[in-house]
């Protein structure tokens, strides 16, 4: 039963499900803290850089050593991966060549020799170099138990480190010259935050590899950057995401064992991150998209009580019946558009339908006699201050009557010294 396949997964009782689970979140432990800070401080092809950057110094290690152990190969991949970000710090700094420019050149520089370094070692005949590639697109499941306790103790040390230096951190991440002009060796800190980038990435690459390492650093981010404005909060939602995809990615592999841990893993928060930037509140892309929607169908109700007031205006019969064709006829809406509105400014209470058309009730009048009072003091404030002819400030007035507040509304009318009319003569209600 699936059911009862999963239940066993989440109690852990296969000792080689404990290794991968628990292995995997304490490398997207330090992957998604780090990540965060590269994130905001948008150095994101940053972490793409040192990932494919660690391959020769892997391989480098493995040559010398001729020994898989985590001890000696982590420490060469940390000095090509820290080496590749000096390189690009070096080559933009000194050469016409943008940031992302340098980062490519490094990227594949270091990549190719990785790579050559990979196919030598693999001719080579060495006994030993069995299962070296997985670093280049990972093999979770081929985590040990003994490995654990080397992504525990780099876990610690990137995290207690960050915590140690967090407003530091938050300082040279929102604003370095800011927090420059305050006393703090940004540079020094710059030097911690690239070096537990660098370790957090060498960690992970035996879950995901080199390829897909970058995603792993900064996807959670951009997952929780869509829920939060608080780094505190982004943090730990980053955390939560990354544990989320390692352990929904852990899970797929043990359900079906052909199925590659490390990309699933990706796979996951990848869609995480796309969920987010669809359903996010308030910045969402579908939360955007509703917001356009009811501004827009607020503008249109407003509209068409303008409409119906200023028919009225003409005899001074502010709630009389109006007909449909009247009032398309004075506004130019579209009538698939005008309907829908009709029928919701009667649910709220702003019209009355008959079988003759349609008519303002009171709270209609009113708004109504406000939009119109609000367009014709920005035509008065447009033509007297800023000094534009009466027949150019009516398009700017369509568009801000529908945004001033009411403090906005008392200080206009004051500055114009509370005008009667409007530069086409027309009344201003008071």
């Amino acid at each position: 039963m699936p059911y009862n396949n999963f239940i066993r997964f989440l109690l852990l009782e296969d000792p080689n499900v404990r290794t991968v689970v628990f292995g995997t979140i304490l490398l997207n432990l330090s992957a998604s803290v780090v990540g965060c800070f590269a994130f905001l401080q948008k150095k994101s092809l940053s972490g793409d850089a040192v990932a494919h950057s660690i391959l020769p110094g892997i391989c480098m290690a493995f040559i010398l050593f001729q020994t898989k152990s985590l001890w000696v190969l982590l420490p060469g991949a940390f000095v090509t991966g820290w080496l590749s970000l000096y390189l690009v710090e070096l080559i933009s700094r000194h050469s016409k060549l943008k940031q992302d420019t340098a980062i490519a050149v490094v990227l594949s520089v270091f990549f190719a020799v990785g790579i050559i370094l990979l196919t030598h070692i693999q001719h080579s005949g060495s006994g030993a170099q069995s299962g070296l590639d997985s670093f280049l697109f990972g093999k979770a499941a081929a985590l040990l138990e003994k490995d654990l306790i080397t992504y525990g103790i780099i876990s610690m040390l990137v995290i207690g480190t960050t915590s140690f230096f967090f407003k530091e951190f938050m300082l040279i991440s929102f604003d370095a010259v800011y927090a420059g002009s305050i006393g703090l060796p940004v540079k020094g800190l710059q030097l911690i935050l690239t070096t537990l980038t660098v370790i957090a990435i060498v960690t992970g690459i035996q879950s995901v590899g080199v390829v897909l390492m970058s995603a792993m650093l900064i996807t959670p981010a951009v997952a929780a950057r869509y829920w939060t404005d608080n780094l505190k909060r982004l943090l730990i939602l980053a955390i939560l995401f990354n544990t989320f995809a390692a352990i929904i990615g852990s899970y797929i592999s043990y359900k079906y064992p052909s199925m590659p841990t490390g990309p699933w893993i990706v796979m996951v928060i990848s869609i995480c991150a796309f969920l987010s930037i669809l359903f996010a509140p308030k910045k969402g892309v579908v939360y955007g998209m509703y917001r356009v929607f009811k501004h827009k169908s607020l503008i249109l109700k407003e509209n068409i009580l303008k409409a119906l007031y200023q028919l009225g205006e003409k005899d001074n019969r502010f709630q009389e019946t109006h007909a449909l064709n009247n009032l398309i006829a004075k506004r130019n809406l579209p009538l698939w558009q005008v309907y829908p509105a009709l029928y919701r400014l009667q649910f709220e209470g702003y019209l009355e339908h008959s079988g003759q058309g349609w008519a303002l009730t009171n709270e209609g009048m009113e708004r109504g006699k406000r939009i119109v009072r609000l367009h014709r003091l920005w035509e008065m404030y447009l033509s007297k201050n800023l000094l534009l002819p009466s027949d150019h400030v009516h398009d700017d007035a369509e568009t801000i009557e529908h945004i001033l507040t009411p403090e906005l509304e008392a200080r206009l009318e004051k500055s114009l010294n509370f005008p009667e009319v409007d530069p086409h003569d027309s009344r201003i209600p008071r």
